[in-house]
């Protein structure tokens, strides 16, 4: 019963901000509430503010004791929903194939069905001694995905 009042509950704050979105909701047996959540334009500690009080303020600690933590998603976690791939677009990403390729490329286009990716690699000239660079892309359905995270260049 806890786990449906909390999701409804979360479910109320994301609808007063559409930008933000559920990420994981996970519930331990001694009821220690995490809440991870995500944002379009990112996540402020308002937002995780906003979501914990809905929460809080909606329970009662007198039925039932609890502890609760929400926070936002780290700067490498890696990706889930095809609605982080649409934010992240234009970034550099590190993606390993259920193949077993590992790709890191920048992130051109993504749908909610499948990413794609441009990166430029040297290859043996196809006439005469040398490399040469071009430039690839790969189209991923996410099902393909087995992890994708941002890479972060200072």
């Amino acid at each position: 019963m806890l786990k449906e009042k909390v999701q409804q509950l979360i479910q109320e704050a994301l609808d007063e901000n559409p930008a933000l979105f559920l990420i994981n909701l996970d519930i331990k047996g001694d009821n220690e509430i995490k809440v991870t959540i995500d944002g379009d334009q990112g996540v402020t500690v308002q937002d995780c503010i906003a979501v914990s009080r809905k929460v809080e303020h909606n329970l009662d600690r007198e039925e039932e004791d609890f502890s609760l933590e929400v926070m936002s998603v780290g700067a490498t976690t890696p990706l889930e929903l095809p609605r982080q791939f649409i934010k992240n677009i234009g970034r550099s990403l590190e993606v390993k194939t259920t193949q077993g390729d590992k790709i890191e490329g920048l992130l051109e286009t993504a749908t909610e069905k499948e990413a794609t990716l441009v990166w430029k690699t040297r290859e043996p000239k196809p006439v005469g001694k040398g490399k040469v660079t071009v430039q690839k892309t790969a189209t991923l359905p996410y099902k393909d995905i087995v992890q994708a995270k941002v890479v972060i260049k200072f």
